[in-house]
């Protein structure tokens, strides 16, 4: 939940906490036009040291969930939809970004 709250406020995300994650999953929609890696699966740091004020109560916003066609409608040319029963996941065709990275410079080249 940590690592969600960092990333809120850059857009909407689709996922609630608890949900189990891997790398290449789209986990929300940013603000901007271009997509960002985040790691939402870190969490805050323990420490010994004890603060006078106690950590506030947290509220996040409500995710949005997508029904199957409203992700399918979501997509683009580099994601896929993954239909599960208990669950409606969109991802990147290429879930490791060096590789989705070299893929785009590979394609570039082509294009050249």
């Amino acid at each position: 939940m940590y690592g969600m709250m960092s990333v809120e406020d850059r857009g909407i995300l689709f996922l609630e906490p608890g949900t189990e994650i891997y790398e290449g999953m789209i986990v929300g929609e940013h603000t901007r036009d271009n997509d960002i890696v985040v790691n939402i699966c870190k969490e805050k740091a323990l420490t010994n040291v004890r603060s006078a004020t106690k950590d506030e109560t947290v509220r996040m916003k409500a995710p949005r969930l997508m029904s199957m066609e409203q992700a399918l409608e979501y997509l683009n040319d580099d994601e896929l939809c993954e239909i599960t029963p208990e669950s409606i996941r969109l991802r990147k065709k290429i879930l490791n970004k060096s590789e989705r990275e070299r893929a785009e410079k590979q394609r570039k080249y082509a294009e050249a």
